[in-house]
This record gives structure tokens, sequence and C-alpha cells, in this order.
């Protein structure tokens, strides 16, 4: 583990209890506690990318715990969608190494601005259970959904779970809080499948990822009971500013960097 001075260390426990109260509330934890671990020094993308897995999955675990008592989700839309999820951020995770970030950012930077413009042109969306297909139907498209996002958040992560929201919103017909309650069932999955080869091949630093993760949980228990105590309407606030967050930090590193 590289040396941090007792000010580094604060700041990156700091942004661990940030990023958990943001991924329980709408996703997108990442955001911030990602780009705090690539500041480290001597650390490298990998490793930071395997600690903040380590870090998130304490705190998803939690928030998810907290949705299932409190919201109830349905388990056979997020059983298959975690499932494959997991397979998904596995394969993800193998070419993490392989493949370039900067493939990928201009294209999440064009969807991003594209889902934040449908959810302020439809001010309505994602207040109400609206669902779209039915059995098998309504869990095959759950499954490619968390597939897809899976194998995203295995190769890079920020977003995944905003995009996790957005896609049980705008595709299965979901309001947002039982949407966020799913998310977290899957996104607790998509960490599971990226740590399972991440931590084989030694990536992950401990130390660091199990002190930001305690932090991550504390984050994850505040922000979960305040979905449930505000519903959907809240939720959707976040989603906008997370969304907005997530472009411009996208827009800096295409255009920037």
């Amino acid at each position: 583990m590289p040396e941090l001075d007792l000010t580094t260390i604060a700041l990156l426990l700091l942004a661990g209890l940030a990023a958990g109260w943001v991924d329980a509330v709408v996703g997108g934890g990442g955001l911030i506690q990602l780009p705090a671990l690539l500041l480290v020094p001597g650390i490298s993308p990998v490793q930071a990318l395997a600690t903040n897995k380590l870090a998130s999955i304490m705190g998803t675990s939690t928030s998810a715990l907290t949705f299932y008592r409190r919201v109830q989700p349905d388990l056979r839309t997020a059983g298959p969608m975690a499932l494959a999820a997991l397979a998904g951020a596995f394969g993800g995770a193998v070419g993490a190494s392989h493949i370039p970030a900067q493939l990928f950012k201009p294209i999440i930077l064009v969807v991003l601005v594209g889902v934040l413009a449908w959810t302020l042109l439809k001010p309505n969306v994602g207040q109400h259970d609206d669902l779209r297909w039915v059995g098998n139907g309504h869990r095959r498209i759950a499954a490619l959904i968390g597939l897809l996002i899976g194998a995203y958040d295995g190769l890079l992560g920020p977003g995944t779970g905003t995009f996790l929201v957005i896609s049980l919103v705008s595709f299965l017909g979901y309001s947002f809080l039982p949407a966020s309650a799913i998310a977290k069932i899957v996104n607790f999955a998509t960490n599971l499948g990226a740590l399972l080869f991440f931590v084989p091949s030694g990536a992950v630093i401990w130390a660091l990822g199990l002190g930001m993760g305690v932090a991550n949980i504390i984050g994850a228990y505040i922000g979960a009971r305040m979905a449930v105590a505000k519903g959907s309407r809240f939720v959707r606030v976040v989603f906008v500013v997370v969304v907005g967050a997530l472009i411009a930090r996208l827009a800096w590193d295409v255009f920037a960097g």
C-alpha cells in the first residue's frame, strides 16, 4: 500500500462517505470515489478500480439490505438481472487492463446527455410504476440490461448505479424509488463479479479499500434511509444532479484530456 499522510487518508474517507450516500440514493458514487483513488501517488488504474470495488461492495450491501427491508423490491426482476450483471462484470473486469477507457468516454457522454435531457423533458417519468412487458419477457429484458451494464461496471465503473436506475425507469417502467432499490441489489452483484477477478489477480489494496468501505457503509445507510423516507421525487432530484455532475466530469476528460 502507498504511504499516505493523514490529510490524504481523511480526504479518501470523506470521498468514501459521500460515495456511499450518493450510491445509496441513486447510484454514481464511483464518480466521487474512483477519481479520489486515482489521485493516490503510486496507485495504478487497475489497483484504483479494484480497490474502489471493495469499498463499493461494502456500501452497496448495506444499502441493498436497507432498501430490501423497507421497499421490498421485486426479486423476480432483481434476481435474473443481478445474476446476468455478475457475469457481465466478471467479463468486463477481465478486459479492464486491455481496453483503453478513452474509447468509451465519448459514447458514454453522449448517452448521459440524452438521459438527462429525457429526464428533464419528462417531469412525471419515474413518479409511478408503469411496468412494461410481463412474465419471462420482463425478466429477459432485465437480464439483458444487467449483462450490459455489468460489463461496463467491470470495465470502467463510474455511473453504473445511475445507468441501472435509468434503465429500470425507462425500459422496464419502474418509479425511481423501487428502481433504486433493485439497482442496489444488481450493483452488489456487479461489484462481486469484478472482485472475483480482481482479488485473485492481487489488484486490491486491502487496507485502503476496507477503510473506505467502512465510510461507504455509513454513507450508504444514511442515504438509503433518506431515499426511502423522501420517496421517488427526492431520488429524481438527486438523479438529475448526479447525472449532471457525471456529464461535467466526462466532458472534462474528453475535451481537456
